[in-house]
């Protein structure tokens, strides 16, 4: 089926770089290796996949699964280890791990439809639910919380400039200013994911809901909720945002302004990638310090 691989085009963003086009070119080498290791009868890609080629994939008992062939990238590096660590509860389980091809067969969620799809205090419900769960002691190899910050401080300012500083210096101070204060004051390390938006939580038959597509840190808990309060999924408005900050804060026992530095830092820092701005996201930080 190599000569039929038809990548999605949300996948286009890897053709910019030499890095991307390479992998692209290797993908249906990879993918009939994987295919033929682990016996899978694999189906066409799913169209809205955007840091790997996702395919569904079935073993020889019948067993529904999904087959990831990661981007090479350092967020998702770990995630099979994080799968692995959670062991099913609350996640989708790691079925096969092929760290030399950065392939998962992962468990697949029936029917699959996303959180963000349920009423907006259902949803919340739901986090509330998994997020303690997921936040289990951990330690190597994931990355600290305190490492990937310091990054975020020392890329924000060269990204501002060279995209033209698209959005207050007021903000970018602001970010920079709390994760000078957030980060060498933290709680207990705990596994904690930078992607757990209402996209990534899918129903599931095993369990209601089950978390997919971890991008693990080590960090404290005030962390964990950040990608649902960001996320446009369940809304995207000052009243939005700041209900979903007070409920996911008062729900989860957490320090809502602990929450809420984490939140705006990690919002900015995620707000321009490769030169791209993305507007949602400014707007989330601006409401959050207090602006409309």
């Amino acid at each position: 089926m190599s000569g039929d691989l038809r990548i999605p085009d949300s996948l286009d963003w890897v053709r910019r770089t030499a890095e991307g086009r390479a992998w692209l070119a290797d993908l249906p080498d990879r993918l009939a290796a994987c295919a033929e290791n682990w016996s899978l009868r694999v189906g066409p890609p799913f169209p809205y996949a955007f840091a790997s080629l996702a395919l569904p994939a079935e073993l020889p008992d019948g067993t529904p699964a999904v087959l990831k062939l990661q981007y090479p990238d350092g967020e998702s590096e770990h995630e099979a280890t994080a799968l692995a660590c959670w062991a099913g509860d609350g996640a989708v389980r790691l079925l096969r791990h092929d760290p030399h091809r950065r392939a998962l067969l992962v468990e697949r969620c029936v029917p699959g439809t996303p959180l963000h799809e349920q009423p907006p205090d259902a949803a919340l419900d739901a986090a509330v639910a998994l997020l303690p769960r997921l936040c289990v002691p951990a330690g190597a190899p994931f990355t600290p919380l305190a490492e990937e910050a310091a990054g975020w401080a020392e890329r924000m300012p060269v990204a501002w400039e060279r995209a033209g500083r698209p959005y207050e210096r007021r903000l970018l101070d602001a970010a920079l200013g709390l994760l000078a204060d957030l980060v060498p004051t933290q709680g207990e390390q705990v596994l904690v994911n930078q992607d757990l938006h209402a996209g990534n939580v899918l129903r599931a038959t095993r369990e209601p809901w089950l978390v997919i597509d971890p991008k693990p840190l080590t960090g404290e808990r005030e962390f964990a909720p950040v990608p649902m309060v960001r996320g446009p999924e369940l809304g995207h408005s000052p009243e939005a945002v700041r209900y979903r900050l007070d409920r996911l804060s008062d729900d989860l026992g957490l320090d809502r302004e602990r929450v809420r530095g984490w939140t705006i830092a990690h919002t900015l820092a995620w707000s321009i990638a490769d030169g791209a701005v993305f507007p949602n996201q400014v707007e989330v930080v601006r409401w959050l310090l207090g602006g409309e």
